[in-house]
C-alpha cells in the first residue's frame, strides 16, 4: 500500500532532517508509529498524504507515484483515497457538525454528495457518540467530541489509507477503546490501511506493526532491547537494518519492528 525509498526532507531554515532508506506498509496492516515530539512523525504523515513533497526519493502510495502528481491531481487523489485524522482536528468553526463531516465532498469533483452519503454520514455520527449533535456548531464542542466529528469526516469517503495524528488523545480511557475500534472495523470492512501517530502505549498492543523513531536518534536504546508487546496478529514486514542507517544529532531515521515475540526471542 505504501512504498518509500530513499527519502530524504528538510524544512527551510531549520537543521531538522528526515531520512527514510526504505520502509513498506502492506495492505490491511495496521502501523502504529511512535517516538519523541519534534522527531518528524507527523511529517511522515504529511508526505504520505502529499500534502509536502520530499526533496528526494519516492513515495508510492496504493501504486501512484505521489512525486508525478501535479498540485491539482496530488489533492484530488488524497481526498479520494486518503481519509486523514489532524491532530488539531481542522473544523471549520462557521459549520455545523454534520457539514463538517460532509466538507471533502464540497470541495472537490472527485467526490459525489447524495443522499446515500448524508445517511451514512448520520449513521457514522451515531456509531461515534455524536448522532445528537449533528446541528451544533464546531466551536460549541468538547475536545472529544471536535476529534469523534473529523474521524467521521475522515471515514466517510471509505479511503484506502487512514492517517490518524494522535486520534485518540484528546478521548477519555472510555472512549478511547471505542474509537480505536471504530477506525479497526472500518479499516478492515474497506480493505484498507491504517498508519497511526500515537503517545499512548497502551494502545500499541492493537496494532500489527510499530515504526519507532527513537530507534535512530542520539542515546537510543537497541530495539532488542525494549519491552516487546503481545499481538493477537503478528505482521511479518520489513525490518531495517540500523548498520545502513547512521544516526544523525539533527535527523531521524525510522526503524521498524514486529509487535509479538521475535524468532528466537522465545
Amino acid at each position: 500500500m505504501i512504498a518509500i525509498d530513499q527519502l530524504t526532507f528538510g524544512y527551510s531554515g531549520n537543521e531538522f532532517r528526515l531520512s527514510i532508506p526504505r520502509l513498506r506498509v502492506a495492505l490491511g496492516e495496521k502501523l502504529a508509529v511512535i517516538g519523541p515530539s519534534g522527531s518528524g512523525k507527523t511529517t511522515l504523515l504529511n508526505l504520505v498524504s502529499g500534502i509536502i513533497t520530499p526533496e528526494r526519493g519516492n513515495i508510492l502510495v496504493a501504486d501512484t507515484e505521489l512525486g508525478a502528481l501535479g498540485d491539482a491531481r496530488r489533492r484530488d487523489f488524497r481526498i479520494r483515497s486518503i481519509g486523514f485524522v489532524f491532530q488539531d482536528f481542522e473544523l471549520l468553526d462557521y459549520l455545523n457538525v454534520l457539514d463538517n463531516i460532509l466538507h471533502p465532498y464540497r470541495i472537490t469533483s472527485a467526490l459525489r454528495l447524495d443522499g446515500v452519503v448524508r445517511e451514512r454520514a448520520e449513521a457514522l455520527a451515531d456509531r461515534m457518540g455524536i448522532g445528537d449533535k449533528l446541528k451544533r456548531w464546531a466551536n460549541d464542542l468538547s475536545q472529544g467530541e471536535k476529534q469523534r466529528v473529523a474521524i467521521c469526516r475522515a471515514l466517510l469517503p471509505g479511503p484506502r489509507l487512514l492517517l490518524a495524528d494522535e486520534a485518540t488523545g484528546n478521548l477519555d480511557p472510555r472512549n478511547k477503546g471505542r474509537i480505536l475500534d471504530l477506525l479497526f472495523d472500518s479499516v478492515d470492512a474497506h480493505g484498507a490501511t491504517l498508519l497511526a501517530v500515537t503517545h499512548d502505549h497502551e494502545l500499541l498492543s492493537r496494532f500489527d506493526r510499530v515504526v519507532d523513531f527513537a530507534d535512530f536518534l542520539p542515546g537510543s536504546v537497541p530495539v532488542t532491547n525494549r519491552n516487546v508487546f503481545p499481538s493477537p496478529r503478528p505482521f511479518d514486514g520489513d525490518r531495517l537494518d540500523p548498520r545502513s542507517v547512521p544516526d544523525r544529532p539533527t535527523g531521524a531515521h525510522i526503524r521498524s519492528r514486529r509487535i509479538g515475540p521475535q524468532r528466537g526471542e522465545g
